[in-house]
């Protein structure tokens, strides 16, 4: 329970943060006759109205963040991995994004995704068998092909994810992006799609 002089929101002192949910004595402003702001929290309008507090101040609206989830991770599903990047990733709707997506959409996003890799991934794996039969005679300088479509492929994800995100997902306080993390059986790196939540903004905050 939250008391204010002024019954309004305004700046906590320093100490009587540190004693949440423990009661305070009573205090000895004028205001309080009947004692009634003895438990609790004092809550203070502004520092140059109450100048009986010569500690430090605390802007509760400033301090006050909302919890962040962890982001939700989709890894590969396909049988080929060139550079760390499979070739399809899995569709399956994850149990985190519940209220926050409709599976349709998020199924969408996964098609446009796999269709992208579709296209590009067994490009680069004919370039790959070709830069490794190669290798030995050019000294490695036939993988570089691959290397670039590779990368070209990444960049063509990492574009439709900006999009995804600023026609869809940005005002539904979720983020994608590609990530690269490290295997759960190896110590190989894989690429990822992370989908992050977003905080939402203190709209209310007064300037």
């Amino acid at each position: 329970m939250l008391y204010s002089y002024q019954n309004s929101n305004g700046f906590l002192h320093r100490d009587t943060v540190k004693m949440i949910w423990t009661p305070v004595p009573n205090t000895n402003h004028a205001s309080d006759k009947d004692g009634k702001y003895g438990m609790g929290w004092g809550v203070i309008l502004s520092q140059n109205n109450y100048p009986f507090y010569n500690g430090e101040w605390v802007d509760l609206l400033t301090h006050h963040r909302e919890p962040v989830r962890d982001p939700v991770a989709i890894r590969g599903a396909g049988n080929v991995t060139v550079f760390g990047l499979s070739n399809r990733f899995d569709t399956e709707f994850p149990s985190a994004l519940t209220g926050k997506v409709a599976p349709e959409e998020f199924s969408e996003t996964l098609q446009r995704i796999n269709s992208v890799l579709k296209k590009t991934l067994p490009v680069n794996v004919k370039w790959l068998f070709c830069g490794c039969i190669c290798c030995c005679c050019t000294l490695g300088c036939s993988l570089w092909p691959v290397v670039c479509l590779s990368k070209r492929t990444r960049h063509a994800l990492e574009k439709l994810l900006d999009w995804e995100n600023s026609h869809l997902y940005s005002k539904l306080g979720l983020h994608w992006r590609l990530s690269k993390q490290r295997c759960d059986s190896s110590a190989m790196v894989e690429y990822v799609l992370l989908i992050e939540f977003v905080p939402r903004l203190q709209i209310h905050r007064p300037d």
